[in-house]
């Protein structure tokens, strides 16, 4: 068995010669490397062991007093030349190599201390201690310092405690030397091509070229990644590299260049639907180039729109913390430049992609920025939020910006600006989800069964409606409309949440500054209020007006809101509104009459909830005493609001015809007329006549003018009296707006009057008479003579 396994081992002539040449060279190699290996360990021992023999001969204690000091550069050198004429190991005898190898491993006899006296085997006395033995040392002079040793842990041995130092690794005198003469030349060159200080003037001509430079970059990398964004999505990553531009001159103005770029190029390239992630089935399905294609665009463009709202983020708390990053690129002052364009780029991406991924997070931050102290960057988050609302016809990107705008005002404890809560207004919802009517919302179309065709419907009819039926279920994917029961959902979700944001500030902050903002929203979505908080939400209004803290145009959008909710689903409820109406006469003289015009909008809304549209719930006595009332302040405020009025006036005497008396001199019935009791009902205005129509027919303002003509005449819609079709079929709110003056010009504008162009023009002299001239030139040249002025005898002559 043996021989057989020898003969196994041994390879046979014919299996070398098949074996592969880089086999036999690898096992060349391999021999050499072992040969190598070997050779080196030998060498190692034998440095090791010349140096164990040296340092026995060589060692010395060393005193305590400058162990770190260095020794002098001559023992160096010295130690170099006896290394250098010391005789290699293999130049040796065996027998003194022996010799050598022998004395190397009785390591007592070659480290012991040979300077010390004492025989090796002597016992160490109690008494004597190691400071001893060094002074007993005899000391010499160093002419030069030591070299610096570290010590090392002592050494116990029969002679007592041996001392262990190293030489600290000393750096090659040479290389410090040429390192110095770098240096020095270094230094020359820097003295002799000294930097040149530029003027302010160069240094704007360098900066712009440099920014020239930069926008020339950022235009090729957005025109590169717009012609093909599927092919160039990794430029993105580039563009977006540029956010952080290192160079001071030019850093911040490349960053807001490079901060819109982004902003518009991803408006341009994001699909219209939401990126969702691959899940683990689908990436390891196999896929058409196509597909694969189309998956790294979309996987590339999200996580770079993903890292640019990041660092927009960071931009934005870099500012709001005002903390100075190590780079110092940019400046504290320039951060909130930077804050603002991050902030409206976050604006623009908030209402351009409410589809997309991350518009959530947008949201989060866009909505505490909208109670930021800066008035700039808080206006621009409401307007943004304002067109969102405006825009978002399902409304599920109005019920993310509600959900988090009700948490944020309720974290707050209601401590926030009211231009958030005033954002609501803007909200689109006209309809809402009516629990005993849902059944009925959007009932899905129902096609014909297959028998119910059979029956009614031929072989040619029953083909062509399943081509119907069949383009019909196309359209609906490809339309891919939402249902109206999904909108309504949705809406009536939102308005919830309004409601409850609204009722919590009327509950637990009255006297809040939010309040206005508050009784607007009420008043405009009151419609929609359920049946059930009718009774608490009018009681809780007129407790507010009765309080005395609201200002009038707050307690102008109470009543507002009262009759809002009782001209929708409040007109089954047995309510009178009385105190409402006598509440409304007893402010109108209270409103703003100068160029502001506040509240006057808001009264001509109340007026016409309150008395067009409950005419019949609204008494003669009443209808006369508001309109004597409107003539009034029609002539205190401006023309805008005077036209507005008027125009009230107007439809108030088409609804209710008997008010005609008041352009009666003669008083009806008895009583006299009370002008400055606030109560409609029993103020007397039947023995009143509308005496300021005639003082606003000489009003300045021309519509003024013809809107109290028009009243005088008794309001006619035909014949000479009657106002033209673009005065009369606007109602009172349209003409107010329409001629306003906040842009400070005159509507309609004044006629400019040409005077004649006349072929000679008079001057000086050539005015007057000859004979005046002359007299005028007699009495000029005459002398003025001082006389005392005597009253006394014009006196006397009155007195006889």
């Amino acid at each position: 068995m043996k021989a057989r396994r020898n003969k196994k081992q041994i390879p046979s002539f014919r299996k070398l010669i098949k074996t592969s040449k880089v086999k036999l060279e690898n096992k060349l190699k391999n021999k050499q490397f072992k040969q190598q290996s070997t050779l080196k360990k030998y060498r190692k021992e034998q440095r090791k062991l010349r140096q164990a023999v040296k340092d026995a001969v060589s060692k010395k204690p060393i005193p305590l007093e400058n162990p770190k000091e260095k020794r002098p550069g001559k023992r160096i050198e010295r130690e170099e030349e006896e290394e250098e004429e010391a005789l290699p190991l293999d130049m040796m005898d065996e027998d003194d190599l022996q010799l050598m190898k022998d004395l190397g491993q009785r390591a007592s006899f070659l480290t012991r201390d040979l300077s010390s006296s004492e025989p090796v085997h002597a016992k160490k006395r109690k008494h004597e201690r190691i400071i001893d033995k060094y002074e007993k040392i005899p000391r010499t002079l160093q002419t030069a310092p030591e070299k610096e040793l570290i010590h090392l842990l002592p050494i116990k041995d029969k002679s007592g405690i041996i001392p262990q130092t190293r030489e600290k690794p000393v750096t090659d005198s040479n290389k410090d030397e040429e390192d110095q003469e770098e240096e020095r030349e270094l230094e020359e060159e820097i003295i002799e091509d000294p930097i040149q200080e530029l003027t302010i003037e160069e240094h704007l001509i360098e900066r712009k070229k440099k920014l020239q430079e930069k926008k020339m970059h950022i235009a090729a990398l957005a025109s590169a990644i717009l012609s093909d964004p599927e092919n160039n999505i990794k430029k993105l990553k580039e563009l977006r590299s540029m956010l952080m531009e290192q160079d001071p001159d030019v850093a911040v103005t490349v960053r807001k260049l490079v901060i819109v770029s982004l902003m518009e190029l991803f408006k341009d390239i994001t699909p219209s639907y939401k990126i969702r992630p691959l899940t683990e089935a689908e990436k390891s399905t196999k896929t058409r180039k196509e597909t694969q294609k189309l998956r790294e665009f979309e996987e590339g463009l999200v996580s770079q729109y993903k890292f640019y709202l990041e660092n927009l983020e960071q931009m934005v708390k870099d500012w709001k913390q005002r903390k100075l990053k190590k780079s110092n690129v940019v400046s504290l002052k320039a951060y909130k430049g930077l804050a603002e364009v991050a902030v409206k780029s976050l604006c623009e991406l908030l209402v351009a992609l409410p589809h997309f991924n991350f518009h959530n997070n947008i949201i989060v931050l866009i909505v505490p920025l909208m109670n930021d102290m800066s008035k700039l960057i808080s206006e621009m988050c409401c307007e943004a939020v304002k067109k969102l609302f405006k825009q978002d016809k399902l409304g599920q990107a109005s019920l993310g910006v509600i959900k988090v705008i009700s948490g944020f005002v309720k974290g707050r404890n209601y401590e926030v600006r009211p231009e958030m809560l005033k954002t609501f207004l803007c909200l689109r919802i006209k309809e809402v989800e009516v629990k005993k009517d849902t059944e009925d919302i959007n009932k899905p179309k129902k096609f014909m069964a297959f028998k119910e065709k059979r029956k009614s419907l031929s072989r040619m009819q029953r083909k062509w409606k399943k081509a119907e039926e069949k383009l019909e279920r196309e359209l609906r994917e490809a339309e891919a409309s939402e249902s109206t029961e999904k909108k309504l959902k949705l809406h009536t979700e939102t308005l919830n949440i309004v409601f409850v944001t609204y009722f919590r500030i009327l509950k637990k902050a009255q006297r809040s500054p939010l309040l206005p903002a508050v009784l607007e929203g009420l008043a405009k979505f009151a419609h929609l209020i359920n049946v059930e908080f009718f009774d608490d939400l009018l009681v809780v209004l007129h407790t507010l007006i009765e309080s005395g803290d609201l200002s009038y145009q707050e307690s102008l959008h109470c009543v507002q809101t009262a009759f809002h909710i009782l001209s929708g689903q409040g007109d089954v409820l047995n309510i009178d509104p009385m105190k409402f109406y006598t509440h409304l006469y007893k402010t109108l003289f209270k409103l703003h009459a100068g160029a502001t015009n506040e509240g006057v909008e808001i009264v001509l809304q109340c007026l016409d909830v309150m008395l067009t549209k409950r005419r019949k719930q609204v008494s003669q006595q009443r209808a006369l005493a508001f309109i004597k009332r409107l003539c009034t302040l029609a002539l205190h405020v401006l023309p805008n609001s005077s036209i507005g009025i008027l125009a009230t006036t107007r439809i108030l005497m088409h609804t209710f015809p008997k008010t005609d008396l008041l352009l009666d001199s003669e008083s009806q019935g008895s009583g006299v007329f009370l002008p400055e009791l606030d109560e409609p009902e029993y103020c007397n205005a039947q023995n009143t006549a509308l005496w300021e129509l005639h003082a606003l027919r000489r009003h300045y303002h021309p519509i003024v003018q013809r809107f109290a003509a028009h009243l005088i005449a008794g309001a006619p819609s035909e014949g000479s009296g009657a106002l033209k079709p673009e005065l009369s079929r606007r109602s009172a709110t349209e003409l107010f707006e329409a001629y306003s003056m906040a842009e400070m010009t005159f509507n309609p504008p004044v006629e400019s009057s040409n005077p004649k162009i006349k072929g000679k023009f008079l001057q000086g002299d050539s005015f007057l008479n000859e004979d005046l001239n002359q007299l005028i030139k007699r009495y000029s040249s005459e002398v003025a003579t001082e006389s005392p002025l005597d009253f006394t005898k014009y006196l006397k002559t009155s007195l006889h």
